[in-house]
């Protein structure tokens, strides 16, 4: 049986590992795929008529299974983050079992299906949970300071990114604005993600 140690650092290489290979299927088929460009959600490159909807679910997915990774490459000491990374890869895999309707609509501005709200909602809080995890490995003495340094890093970078997609969503509905940002906050988590997974590697 493995060492705990080596078998976490096996976990944090493959979820780096996931990370890339997912954000290039999710970038693929955002670019590729007959969505609206930076005007619209990253999620409308998955909705059941997009050729590339296959390539967007294998990325978000990986990007899942990424997470779980991350968690299981984190300490016992860090049972908090790990527990975020967790929920946030339950989120971030709902969203992608779910899939939202064409533009994926969200309120105030829009009418939506259940089916709208509920892929809305899953990928919402896997967002928080990410962001959150950041938060926690930050305020934990327990975390190694390469890893505390990089989530301070990645919170400084996605708490303002957060509010304003949330406040952009709220006042001005989907468009450039919170497509750009939505854009911005998902490329700091993913690279946030890799940056603690080569961490955690290098830490064993």
């Amino acid at each position: 049986m493995a060492e705990p140690g080596v078998a976490r650092a096996a976990a944090a290489s493959a979820a780096a590992g996931c990370i890339l290979a997912g954000a290039v299927a999710v970038t693929v088929a955002v670019v590729a795929g007959p969505g609206p460009g930076l005007t619209g959600y990253v999620s409308e490159a998955g909705v059941t008529d997009s050729g590339y909807a296959a390539a967007y679910r294998i990325g978000v997915f990986a990007l899942a299974a990424a997470q779980l990774l991350l968690a299981a490459a984190l300490p016992p000491a860090l049972r908090t983050a790990a527990a975020l990374l967790a929920a946030g890869g339950v989120g971030t895999v709902l969203s992608g079992a779910v899939t939202c309707s064409a533009g994926c609509p969200l309120p105030p501005f829009e009418a939506t299906t259940v089916t709208d709200l509920v892929h809305g909602g899953a990928s919402i809080a896997a967002t928080a949970a990410v962001v959150f995890a950041m938060l926690a490995l930050l305020a934990s003495p327990a975390a190694a300071p390469p890893v505390r340094r990089v989530a301070g890093v990645g919170a400084a970078l996605a708490l303002p990114l957060a509010a304003a997609v949330g406040l952009a969503m709220l006042i001005v509905g989907r468009g450039g604005l919170v497509g750009v940002l939505e854009r911005l906050l998902l490329a700091v988590a993913a690279g946030w993600g890799v940056a603690t997974a080569a961490a955690l590697g290098l830490r064993r």
